[in-house]
């Protein structure tokens, strides 16, 4: 273990920018493997509660092709495997599984990736800031694909698996969005003194 150690601190030394950015996807990766664990259990934790009723559409930004209203968090109450949205259960299951791998991701990135040392407090702002535009940005883009996509595995696979693949596959494109997104933004926040 102490070979490999070695081996990354000279690769880091002659190649810093390139080991700051491997560093991040090996974090980046890690907390999507978590997401990909806590997502299916909260989804199931409020998917017995009255919440999977609850609609939850909110931030109408126009209209689909179709001339339905397009919100950008679309949350419509029921099950999705039932033709609903998953209601506020699925929204709270999304929110609490990001919000958890988010200040994970933060932690890790800013000590581990950056080695920042500047005022965390300040990072931390920014970071929240950044994580609220992209997941609005996220969600909005969600109404493109989401429904297309749980439909089309729910038909091919049934509804427990078709469901399942569904939650995988929104989550990868979930975070390989923030993977792309946040990167430069946390060259930014992550400072060193």
């Amino acid at each position: 273990m102490e070979s490999v150690k070695t081996a990354w601190r000279s690769f880091d030394s002659r190649h810093p920018g390139i080991a700051q950015f491997l560093m991040f996807f090996i974090v980046c990766n890690g907390v999507t493997v978590l997401q990909l664990i806590l997502m299916p259990c909260f989804k199931w934790i409020f998917g017995m509660t009255s919440m999977v009723d609850v609609n939850f559409q909110v931030l109408q930004v126009g209209q689909n092709v179709n001339g339905t209203p397009y919100y950008i968090f679309d949350y419509a109450a029921g099950s999705i495997a039932e033709g609903g949205g998953g209601g506020l259960a699925y929204f709270a299951a999304v929110e609490l599984t990001m919000a958890i791998a988010q200040v994970i991701n933060f932690i890790t990135q800013r000590k581990v990736t950056f080695k920042a040392t500047g005022n965390v407090w300040k990072a931390a702002a920014w970071y929240v800031l950044a994580y609220v535009i992209i997941t609005i940005g996220a969600a909005a883009l969600q109404g493109v694909y989401k429904a297309p996509l749980y439909r089309f595995l729910i038909e091919r696979m049934g509804s427990g698996t078709g469901t399942t693949l569904a939650d995988i596959v929104t989550m990868i494109i979930n975070c390989a969005i923030s993977f792309w997104v946040f990167y430069p933004i946390m060259k930014l926040i992550f400072k060193q003194k």
